[in-house]
């Protein structure tokens, strides 16, 4: 499978990516087809510039965007523009959520007729 995601080129402690499509089986820094953009998440806010032509042309072979490359291409309207009406799926978050018996509470008392 095919997959559009960033390759890290930025120095220790400042990280600057370039958005690639590669092979789902190639390592994160490892071989890749094409450079379609870059992202720099250091600055405020975090740029990014992604070839607009090429992303559509690898999406509409099917390829699939992680969820920072998607949530950066909802951002740029590329997705709108690839699916119009496209919207972002919300991803849940994997923490479950605490009932109030793993808080450790107690019981109610019991009530007396």
């Amino acid at each position: 499978m095919v997959k559009i995601r960033l390759r890290r080129v930025g120095t220790k402690h400042k990280p600057i990516y370039r958005v690639i499509v590669a092979d789902s089986r190639a390592p994160r820094d490892g071989a890749f087809i094409e450079v379609i953009g870059h992202y720099n998440p250091m600055t405020d806010p975090e740029t990014f510039d992604i070839d607009e032509q090429q992303a559509i042309k690898w999406l509409g072979q099917g390829a699939q965007p992680s969820d920072t490359v998607e949530r950066l291409l909802f951002k740029s309207g590329i997705m709108e523009k690839f699916k119009p009406g496209y919207v972002r799926p919300v991803k849940m978050s994997k923490a479950k959520p605490k009932s109030a018996a793993s808080e450790g509470s107690t019981p109610p008392p019991p009530t007396t007729n």
